[in-house]
C-alpha cells in the first residue's frame, strides 16, 4: 500500500513513509549507530553509499525522503537543529553580500544571524515583510543575496505573502528562504508557492514530543550553486542529525497528521474564546477573522492556521505572568510543536533581542480538548478580577 503513488500522505506518513523491512519484516526500522564503515582488500568501500556517518546514515536518509515528499521538494537534508539549518542557509551568503531579515520572528535567529552576518561582512537589513509594499522597496534597493522570513512569524504570527516576495526576490537574482515550522509542511508549503528553500525546526511539531532537536532545509532545485553549498556546509562542518534523533523523528511524523489537525482545531477555539475574554488585550491568530493576515493566510494555509497562537494579556507584564503561573494545565515552558500546551513571557525569554509586547503571553497549543485549555485560562485569568 504505501509504495502506491495514490495513497494519500496520512496513511503513508503512518507507515513512516516505506514499507516493513523486506528481510527480517520489522515494521518499525532499525537505528543504524555506526560512525564509520568497512572497506575492501582493494579499500574500495563495501557499500558505495556508506563511508561515514556524517553524511551516510540511514535513518538520516529515510526521515529527509519522508520530508521531501511532504514538501514537494527534489531534496532534503536534515540538520541537528533548527538553528543549524537557518545558519547554514544564512552562510550561503558571500562576504560583502546582503542578507535581507524578515523582522520581529524568532528572536534566537534574529541574534544568531546579527552576530554572524557581522562577523562574516554581510550586509544584514531587517524589514518588516509582512508589508508587502515595504518588503518590496527593500528588495529593490539593496537586491539581497538571501532573504529568510518566516511564514507565520513566532511569535507574532505576522504573515508573508511567499509567491509576491518569490516574485520580488527573483527579479533582483536573489533566493528566498522561508522558515514554515508554524503552519508545518500539511498545511503551507513554500516550494510550492515560489521559495527557493524551505527550513524547519523539526524539534518542533514535525517531531511533536519534546525530546528532539532537528532542523531541515528542502529544495526545488537541487542542482542550484546555493544547494550545493548548503550540502557542503552540514557535512564539512558536521551539524548532522544523530541516527537515534532520526528515528525519534520519524517516529513523530508518523503521527503528525493527527497532531497537527487536532491542535489546530483547539488552537482556533481558544483563540475564538480568549479573543473575547475581557481581561485580554488581543489574540494573535492567523485563524482569527480580524487578524490583519487572515485572508492570505487563508489563501496558502490548506490544513489550518497551526497551533501558536499570542496572548496580550490586560495590566501589562505583571498581570500577564501572574496568569502564565496560574495556568495548571498549560506547562510554563519554552518551545512549541509538542503534545503538552504550553505558555511562556516572551519578553523575558527574548531579553531585548526584538520588540515583542511585555504583555505577551506565547502559546503552543497540544492535543488537549479545547475545553480543558479553555477552563485553564478562565481560571488563570480569573486572577485578574
Amino acid at each position: 500500500m504505501v509504495g502506491r503513488g495514490d495513497v494519500s500522505v496520512d496513511a503513508w506518513l503512518a507507515h513512516g513513509g516505506g514499507a516493513p523491512d523486506p528481510v527480517t519484516g520489522a515494521v518499525v526500522p532499525s537505528i543504524p549507530m555506526a560512525t564509520t564503515f568497512a572497506r575492501g582488500g582493494d579499500y574500495a568501500l563495501t557499500s558505495e553509499e556508506h563511508g561515514y556517518v556524517r553524511d551516510d546514515d540511514d535513518a538520516v536518509r529515510r526521515v529527509e525522503a519522508v520530508v521531501a515528499r511532504l514538501e514537494g521538494a527534489a531534496a532534503t537534508r536534515a540538520f541537528a537543529s533548527g538553528m543549524a539549518a537557518i545558519t547554514a542557509v544564512a552562510r550561503s551568503v558571500p562576504p560583502g553580500g546582503t542578507l535581507l531579515l524578515q523582522s520581529s520572528i524568532y528572536w534566537g535567529a534574529t541574534a544568531a544571524l546579527r552576530r554572524l552576518m557581522d562577523h562574516h561582512g554581510v550586509n544584514l537589513v531587517e524589514v518588516d515583510c509582512t508589508d508587502l509594499d515595504v518588503a518590496s522597496a527593500a528588495i529593490a534597493e539593496h537586491g539581497p543575496d538571501l532573504v529568510l522570513v518566516e511564514a507565520i512569524s513566532n511569535p507574532m504570527l505576522g504573515v508573508v505573502d511567499v509567491p509576491a516576495l518569490a516574485d520580488a526576490v527573483h527579479d533582483v537574482g536573489g533566493v528566498l528562504a522561508v522558515d514554515a515550522t508554524v503552519p508545518t509542511p500539511l498545511s503551507l508549503r513554500p516550494l510550492e508557492l515560489g521559495a527557493d528553500l524551505s527550513i524547519h525546526s523539526a524539534t518542533k511539531s514535525l517531531n511533536g514530543h519534546s525530546d528532539v532537536l532537528a532542523g531541515l532545509v528542502s529544495t526545488f532545485d537541487a542542482d542550484s550553486e546555493v544547494w550545493r553549498f548548503i550540502t557542503a556546509e552540514r557535512k564539512q562542518v558536521g551539524a548532522v542529525l544523530s541516527p537515534f534523533s532520526a528515528w525519534l523523528l520519524l517516529r513523530g511524523l508518523r503521527t503528525l497528521p493527527l497532531r497537527h489537525d487536532r491542535s489546530c482545531r483547539s488552537a482556533q477555539k481558544l483563540a475564538e474564546h480568549l479573543d473575547a475574554h475581557p481581561n485580554v488585550v488581543e489574540v494573535l491568530y492567523p485563524g482569527l477573522d480580524d487578524h490583519p493576515g487572515h485572508a492570505l493566510a487563508w489563501k496558502h494555509c490548506t490544513r489550518g492556521y497551526g497551533s501558536l497562537l499570542s496572548v496580550r494579556v490586560a495590566g501589562g507584564a505583571d498581570a500577564a505572568i501572574r496568569v502564565a503561573t496560574a495556568l495548571e494545565l498549560c506547562v510554563t515552558a519554552t518551545s512549541l510543536g509538542g503534545v503538552e500546551t504550553l505558555v511562556e513571557h516572551r519578553h523575558t525569554v527574548e531579553e531585548g533581542v526584538t520588540d515583542v509586547p511585555e504583555d505577551l503571553l506565547r502559546v503552543s497549543v497540544g492535543i488537549e480538548p479545547a475545553g480543558d485549555l479553555i477552563a485553564d485560562w478562565d481560571r488563570a485569568l480569573a486572577t485578574l478580577d
